[in-house]
């Protein structure tokens, strides 16, 4: 693996770099659209079974079957594989947020309220720091999600670390395979222990603060 590496660093780095960047991508469109979406659900009950109803679905759908999904509405190549890895990672952070949100003590809600504060005041300043490590809790599964299955965009020309798993397998290339692989792995692994050690702080600062 070391040696296919070093004979084709040029290979593997932007391959490591197209797939740092779907993942990037992917998380950010997620980020944007599960963060307001859950604390609009939060404002809006009676949508919010039926929303995540619809993400529950989401999450049964394989995320290979979402980039085959994707072929005959957007073609090959990046933005089918974005928009698949971002349906992919939806579910863990949408869910995440509108429970953290809905698990606040209402009584500390009613009691800032009670002080003043409007809507918007409780919720930058009591809901939504409250929610916040249950938050970043979905941020950093939706982050591993996307990284892992960001691999199987190669499939529908996405780029990648996927492409050498694939080229290795088509080719009997097994360093080039392995290296895929163990790359894969690594930035998964770098991606969960990153995360959990911010998140770990985000929660003792919550404690603290509570």
């Amino acid at each position: 693996m070391l040696d296919w590496i070093s004979a084709n660093p040029r290979i593997f780095w932007t391959a490591v770099e197209n797939h740092l960047w779907l993942s990037g991508v992917a998380l950010l469109a997620v980020m944007l659209i599960a963060l307001p979406l859950g604390l609009a659900l939060t404002r809006h009950r009676s949508l919010a079974n039926s929303a995540i109803a619809i993400v529950n679905i989401l999450r049964t759908v394989p995320s290979l079957a979402l980039l085959v999904i994707m072929l005959p509405v957007l073609g090959t190549g990046f933005l089918p594989s974005v928009v698949a890895l971002t349906l992919y990672g939806l579910p863990a952070l949408l869910l995440n947020t509108y429970t953290g949100l809905t698990e606040v003590d209402r009584d500390i809600v009613e009691a800032a309220r009670g002080q003043g504060l409007s809507d918007v005041q409780v919720m930058t300043r009591i809901e939504i720091p409250l929610a916040l490590p249950v938050i970043f809790a979905g941020i950093r599964t939706a982050a591993v999600q996307v990284v892992s299955a960001a691999t199987l965009a190669a499939f529908i020309g996405g780029g990648g670390l996927g492409e050498l798993i694939t080229a290795g397998m088509a080719n009997f290339n097994f360093p080039q395979l392995i290296a895929g692989a163990v790359a894969v792995a690594l930035l998964a692994l770098l991606v969960e222990i990153g995360f959990a050690s911010v998140e770990r702080v985000m929660t003792r600062s919550a404690r603290m603060g509570a």
